[in-house]
């Protein structure tokens, strides 16, 4: 078989392209910050099948505001004045907004993106009727995928939670790196070999 000048040239870029991905993510592995979060699983409905977990991260949006202060109840004093720290979304439907994802005091935080500002993208988040604003979740999954032969974490057991450690780079979803179980406050972490 033989090789001709521009299958070589094609070869080498994708080579680069592919190179360069893998060096970006390993860079941002290295540098971006690193932080645990509880995760939610479900079943995807994707027509491509395969082993991996479909998991929605949890955020903190306590120091963030909803996009209307109507969808939200802040703790009072007993002078009336609101407490500085959380609400609870009190809108009868799911409320989404845009929001900028960031590490602080050991918590994946979003930050809501002002519906003016259209040069930010951001991560969608949603805030549950009930939930408390340390509860909210990014509306993307983040798939984390196991090896063929490994034993998968599912079901999760009354009692445990679903934990995931995750890079937080500057742009885009935070990108998955292990994955543990929490029971009664001790840590297990999964690995899947």
């Amino acid at each position: 078989m033989k090789l001709s000048k521009t299958s070589l040239v094609l070869l080498v870029i994708q080579l680069a392209l592919v190179s360069s991905i893998a060096a970006k993510y390993l860079y941002q592995r290295w540098t971006c910050p690193r932080v645990w979060t509880r995760a939610a699983m479900y079943d995807p409905e994707m027509p491509m099948r395969g082993r991996y977990l479909s998991l929605q991260l949890t955020v903190d949006g306590c120091h963030s505001t909803l996009p209307s202060a109507r969808q939200a109840q802040f703790p009072r004093n007993i002078d009336g004045t609101t407490k500085p720290n959380g609400y609870s979304v009190t809108a009868p439907q799911i409320v989404q907004f845009r929001a900028n994802l960031k590490v602080e005091g050991n918590k994946l935080v979003a930050i809501r993106i002002p519906e003016a500002d259209l040069r930010s993208t951001g991560v969608m988040v949603e805030a549950l009727p009930g939930s408390s604003c340390d509860a909210l979740r990014l509306v993307a999954p983040v798939d984390f995928y196991i090896a063929e032969h490994a034993a998968s974490p599912t079901p999760i057991q009354p009692g445990q939670e679903l934990w995931i450690e995750v890079t937080v780079p500057p742009k885009g979803p935070p990108r998955p790196l292990q994955l543990a179980l929490k029971q009664d406050g001790a840590w297990k972490p999964l690995l899947f070999q």
